[in-house]
């Protein structure tokens, strides 16, 4: 049985728009918005493939941007909460990661890896500083938690909190053609064995996807270590142009047997 807690699933619905990681780039996202407006009809759903927040300074005002055109979406005439799914990323669970890092076991280590993984940006647009947590840790379990306390409550200032607690794993069409997730897979474990792979698998492993995953005709994916863009294969279909990291944003577009008929660049 599927763990709606964990898992998406769409309404009912002729296409399906995905888009890719932002990486708190709104401006781009705000573009790629206003093409959304024109080319959505009133029976596509949408999914938001993780990591809208991101090193980009302004992440705080792309999920603004995000939570904004989500009220567009649900507030048509024939609307409804379940035409859009935001997933879990990479950035939105480092993001919940840092609010506990006095409980790390090596909290300066584990600081220093997610500020080399863009966890910089997300802290800065929240009005915390990176360099004032790095002084807390070395200074004490007290002052870490002080400043971990700090931007939780700067976070929760903004009401993102409903947000980041109802990110789902992975999300599904309403017939159960297309899985969409974050980053990746293991398409040697079921579905509901993923755990964290869906935004941590940083192998090959999606490339290697000969097959379908659980009966799924296409997997489709947001965030690409390499950022090579646009990226289809039998079975998958990569969507990571770079946004937040002097790319492109993308947004595709699927039928409801999988395939792409459409996207946007921007």
């Amino acid at each position: 049985m599927i763990n709606k807690s964990v898992f998406g699933c769409l309404r009912k619905g002729k296409r399906v728009w995905a888009v890719a990681a932002v990486r708190g780039d709104a401006n781009r996202l705000s573009q790629l918005h206003d093409k959304l407006y024109t080319e959505m009809k009133t029976d596509d759903r949408l999914v938001y493939l993780g990591n809208i927040l991101g090193d980009a300074w302004n992440g705080e005002n792309a999920v603004d941007e995000a939570l904004n055109f989500r009220r567009w979406v649900v507030g048509r005439s024939d609307g409804s909460t379940d035409d859009v799914i935001f997933l879990r990323g990479a950035q939105e669970e480092m993001l919940q990661k840092l609010f506990e890092l006095q409980f790390a076991h090596n909290p300066t280590d584990v600081l220093i890896w997610m500020l080399k993984n863009g966890v910089g940006g997300t802290i800065r647009a929240y009005g915390g500083n990176p360099e004032e947590g790095l002084a807390a840790i070395r200074q004490s379990a007290v002052a870490t938690t002080r400043w971990t306390s700090d931007l939780r409550e700067r976070f929760q200032k903004t009401g993102h909190q409903p947000w980041l607690s109802n990110l789902k794993h992975a999300a599904f069409d309403h017939q159960k053609a297309i899985l969409f997730v974050s980053r990746g897979i293991d398409h040697e474990r079921p579905l509901d064995s993923q755990h964290d792979t869906f935004w941590w698998d940083g192998s090959n492993k999606f490339d290697e996807i000969t097959h379908p995953i659980s009966n799924f005709i296409k997997v489709v994916r947001g965030e690409d270590l390499a950022m090579r863009g646009l990226v289809k294969t039998e079975f998958t279909v990569s969507l990571d142009g770079g946004c937040g990291a002097n790319g492109k944003l993308i947004a595709a577009c699927f039928s409801a047997d999988g395939e792409l008929v459409k996207f946007i660049e921007i």
